[in-house]
Formats: C-alpha cells, structure tokens, sequence
C-alpha cells in the first residue's frame, strides 16, 4: 500500500499520511503530487498519452508525474515519475522547479499541491520507453501542438502549467 504525506495549507508536512487516492482530507489538508515537462533543445516537449483504461481523462495528453510518497521529496519524486512513465533518467539535470499552483475541492476530500519542474534534456525518441499500464504511447510536440490539445479539451493541467511551454 502507497502512502502520502499530510500537508497545511502553507505546504508543510503535518507528520500524518494518508493512503493513495483515499480522499479523506479535510478542507485546510492537501497532499503533493509534481509534473515533469520534458524539453529538448530543439524545442519539442514529451507529452504522453494516457490509456484509454483510466477512470478520469482517459485518452488525453499530459506530461509525466504523480504523487510524492510518504517521506520522499518532491525532486526525487519527479525524478522517480519521469523515469516510471518514460524511461528517461532526469536526476543528472538541473534542478528544473519552475512553481507551484494548488486545487482545493472543498467537501471532497482531495486538496493538492503540485510541484511543476522542467528539465531541458537531449534525448531521441528511441530513448523513450512507455509505461504501459500508465500511458498509451507518446509525442514530441512544440508548444503550438501543446496549444491546440489543450484548445480540443485534451491535455490535462494545461492551464495550469502553460507558463511551462514557454
């Protein structure tokens, strides 16, 4: 079983956790999950492809990441998902946090930060290798791609992180 650390509203750990995806936090209670944006130098972001299987989103575009778990920091977090989803190894780059944003849903149980990084990384489409139960293939796109996904509906976070196509 997977667990998140608890966290106030000022994004410090209140030293509770909660289990995966088990929605029982209260309104001033969030937990932590980051996105890693992958650029190469020639302007192309990795975007991956959700399955069809998912239960929320399923089919849209996103860039890889998830949720920190308990007593892990959110860099090795990221590094943790860019690597589960892609294949691609982040840890040598610089650190790439760009900010952070937060969503409340008052009554639902599910307040989040979410720790936005990017990392420019020199890398051939051969290099990528999918996580399959996570992501149903992927894309090099540039931003104006990214753009129109996000015009249709389909990449999820989009508003969000838009500041992290630019």
């Amino acid at each position: 079983m997977e667990y998140w650390d608890i966290y106030d509203k000022n994004k410090q750990r209140t030293g509770r956790t909660m289990k995966r995806n088990d929605w029982c936090l209260a309104d001033d209670e969030y937990h932590l999950t980051v996105l890693g944006v992958i650029v190469r130098p020639d302007g192309k972001f990795l975007i991956t492809k959700r399955v069809e299987t998912k239960s929320w989103a399923a089919g849209w575009w996103e860039v890889p990441g998830g949720g920190v778990k308990a007593g892990e920091e959110p860099r090795e977090a990221v590094n943790r998902e860019v690597f589960e989803e892609t294949g691609l190894d982040v840890s040598g780059c610089e650190d790439g946090y760009l900010f952070t944003y937060h969503r409340e849903n008052p009554g639902e149980g599910d307040n989040y930060f979410v720790d936005v990084y990017r990392f420019v990384m020199d890398f051939e489409e051969s290099d990528v290798h999918c996580q399959e139960a996570e992501t149903d293939g992927f894309q090099l796109a540039d931003a104006a791609q990214i753009r129109e996904y996000a015009a249709q509906g389909i990449f999820l976070h989009y508003d969000s992180i838009r500041e992290a196509f630019e």
